[in-house]
């Protein structure tokens, strides 16, 4: 059975940094990072494809220049480095992984990993 487990989300003050692991089993084509807020609808923070010219990274505009999406494929793990961290950062971030096999698309998630940002 395929499982995402997080780690590293916790509490900081403005400014500071956090690094987000996700342990997966398996190989996956697209992994990324979404994030969701109180009272807001879940959101696409990066993202990582491999491709033939090799891995391709996507991420919202929210976070340019801050965040930083890398995965080890030999240890089946994505990394999503946060510096620079604002208030409006804080959410639930959670892991996702797809592939398709068959032509039928397989999408998995992780439980979700607090961060909140604040004084």
């Amino acid at each position: 059975q395929v499982q995402l487990v997080e780690s590293g989300g916790g509490s900081v003050q403005p400014g500071g940094s956090l690094r987000l692991s996700c342990a997966t089993s398996g190989s996956f084509y697209a992994m990324g990072w979404f994030r969701q807020a109180p009272g807001k609808q879940r959101e696409l923070v990066a993202a990582i494809t491999s491709g033939a010219s090799g891995a391709t990274t996507n991420y919202a505009d929210s976070v340019k220049g801050r965040f930083t999406i890398s995965r080890d494929n030999t240890k089946n793990t994505l990394y999503l480095q946060m510096n620079s961290l604002k208030p409006e950062d804080t959410g639930v971030y959670y892991c996702n992984a797809n592939k398709t096999v068959g032509g039928i698309r397989y999408n998995y998630w992780g439980q979700g990993t607090q961060v909140t940002v604040s004084s």
